[in-house]
C-alpha cells in the first residue's frame, strides 16, 4: 500500500505542475492533481483540451516540459515508457493495436513474455520442468483474464478478424494480465456498443486497481469514476466526485453545458 510520511495512505499518482508546449502551443499549463490508490479517476474535457497529452506525460511517452509525474511516491518524470511498463504501468490507446496476426489468447500472453524465466531458450528447446510449469501458469492467467473480459468464446480468433470494439476488450485483457498497479485507458468504450460498455464497467470497477481513463461516454464516466479531473485548454479547471463536477458551474460552460 502506498503510504505518506504519516503512514496515511498516500497517492498512488501524482502529477504536479506538468506543462508542455508545442511550438508556441500551450498543450498543458501547470496541471497538478492526484489519484489515491485503488481509485478511478476520470479525465474528460473538450476536444483539445490536452487529455491524450496528459496521458503521454504519465505513460512517459512524452517528456514535460516542466514539472514532475510520481508513482507510488517516486518520481518517475525521467523515467522511459519502457521501464514504467515493466513497474507496473498498463495503458491503452484511442487507436486499437493488437497482433493481427496472433491469436486473442497469444496477444494476451504476449504481455507476460517479458518477464522470461524458467532457463530461457535451452528450456524451450528441451522442455525442462520449470519452464513446463511457468507456461502452464501464464495460460491459466490467459484464461482468468479472457473471461473476466467476456472474450473466452475467441480465444483462438486472429485479433485481425475481431470488429473494433472486440479488439479494445483485448486490449484491455492484454493491459491485465501482468497484474497492472496502474492502469490507464484512453476512450476505453469507443466501439464498444451499450451491453459491451456495461461490462467494461463492472470489469473495471471489479479490478480495484488505480486507474486514470480518458473518456467522452459521459454516462459511463459518471457511473464508474470515484473523481473526476476537468480539463480545458490545456489547465485544470475542476477536481471533485462526479457529482460535484456535474454541478461546477464552469465545468457545464466549458464542458458539460
Amino acid at each position: 500500500m502506498v503510504t505518506d510520511a504519516n503512514g496515511e495512505p498516500g497517492a498512488a499518482l501524482a502529477v504536479e505542475a506538468v506543462s508542455v508546449s508545442f511550438g508556441g502551443v500551450r498543450a498543458l499549463s501547470d496541471v497538478s492533481f492526484e489519484v489515491p490508490e485503488g481509485q478511478i479517476c476520470g479525465v474528460i474535457g473538450p476536444n483539445g483540451a490536452g487529455k491524450t497529452t496528459l496521458f503521454d506525460v504519465v505513460s512517459g511517452l512524452r517528456r514535460p516540459d516542466s514539472g514532475s509525474v510520481s508513482v507510488a511516491g517516486r518520481d518517475v518524470t525521467a523515467v522511459p515508457a519502457l521501464r514504467r511498463a515493466r513497474a507496473g504501468l498498463r495503458r491503452t490507446f484511442q487507436r486499437t493495436q493488437v497482433f493481427g496476426r496472433l491469436t486473442v489468447a497469444d496477444n494476451v500472453l504476449a504481455a507476460m513474455e517479458w518477464r522470461g524465466g524458467g532457463g530461457g531458450l535451452l528450456a524451450d528447446l528441451v522442455g525442462w520442468p520449470a519452464r513446463r510449469g511457468l507456461e502452464r501458469e501464464r495460460r491459466r492467467r490467459v484464461e482468468e483474464v479472457l473471461a473476466l473480459c467476456g472474450l473466452a468464446e475467441l480465444r483462438d480468433a486472429y485479433a485481425a478478424s475481431l470488429p473494433v470494439g472486440r479488439r479494445r476488450l483485448v486490449e484491455l485483457a492484454r493491459a491485465l494480465a501482468d497484474g497492472p498497479s496502474l492502469l490507464l485507458l484512453d476512450e476505453p468504450t469507443s466501439g464498444l456498443d451499450a451491453d459491451q460498455t456495461v461490462r467494461l464497467g463492472e470489469v473495471v470497477r471489479s479490478l480495484h486497481t488505480t486507474t486514470l481513463l480518458v473518456e467522452h461516454d459521459m454516462g459511463f464516466v459518471m457511473d464508474v469514476c470515484d473523481r473526476l479531473v476537468v480539463l480545458d485548454l490545456g489547465k485544470v479547471i475542476a477536481v471533485g466526485t462526479p457529482a460535484e463536477i456535474r454541478d461546477d458551474p464552469a465545468v457545464r460552460a466549458a464542458y458539460l453545458g
